[in-house]
C-alpha cells in the first residue's frame, strides 16, 4: 500500500530505498569497526615494522 501512496505523490520510492539501504549498511560497518578494541589490532599495526625475512637467510639463492 506505501508503494502506491508513494507513487502517486511522484516520489522515486526506489531511489528512497536504496538510500535507506545505504545508510542501514554503512551504519553497521561503522559500529563493527569502532565497536573493535584496540587489542584486536595489535597484529596489524606491528605488520609493516616486522621483517618477514631475515637479512642472513641460508636458503636465499642471491
Amino acid at each position: 500500500m506505501a508503494k502506491y501512496l508513494l507513487a502517486e505523490s511522484g516520489i522515486n520510492w526506489l531511489a528512497i530505498m536504496a538510500l535507506i539501504t545505504f545508510f542501514i549498511i554503512f551504519s553497521i560497518s561503522l559500529v563493527m569497526v569502532f565497536g573493535r578494541g584496540r587489542r584486536s589490532y595489535a597484529e596489524v599495526e606491528q605488520q609493516p615494522l616486522n621483517d618477514s625475512y631475515p637479512l642472513n637467510d641460508k636458503n636465499n639463492p642471491l
